[in-house]
């Protein structure tokens, strides 16, 4: 159920021999993200339970979920940069449908972090969710 953008991901990871090479290409999808703005790094956008800190913004667009986000660690901004290929354009109602630890499973991202960067992911994941039913 994952969108093309996360498939684009998941073919590019098959060609990557080992975790470096992952990591480092995680990395770069974060340092290509566009940074969220200062006026949106409040603590309504924060997300606890993250060792790094983390902000996700999220925009409802006629029943479409949108959202940007940032991280002060760069790891933790690519992991924002997998999430947006993820979810960013889902109909709200098909967010909370995707089984996002079996598609980062995909990537053989849940074998590779620490456990403090898995939770901060799942912290992530779940406001996600949170939000889009919310919006719901």
């Amino acid at each position: 159920m994952a969108q093309q953008a996360f498939e684009d991901v998941v073919e590019d990871f098959e060609f990557l021999d080992d975790w470096e090479d992952r990591y480092r290409m995680v990395i770069e999808m974060g340092k290509a993200m566009e940074p969220l703005p200062d006026a949106l790094k409040v603590p309504a956008t924060k997300v606890e339970g993250c060792a790094s800190q983390v902000w996700l913004h999220p925009r409802i667009a006629d029943g479409t979920f949108h959202f940007e986000g940032d991280s002060d660690a760069l790891i933790v901004r690519g992991l924002i940069a997998v999430l947006l290929r993820l979810y960013d354009g889902l109909p709200v109602s098909e967010v909370p449908r995707v089984d996002a630890r079996a598609e980062l499973a995909r990537l053989g991202l849940t074998e590779a972090l620490s456990a403090q960067r898995s939770n901060g992911l799942r912290a992530m994941i779940e406001r996600i969710r949170t939000e889009a039913a919310n919006a719901a």
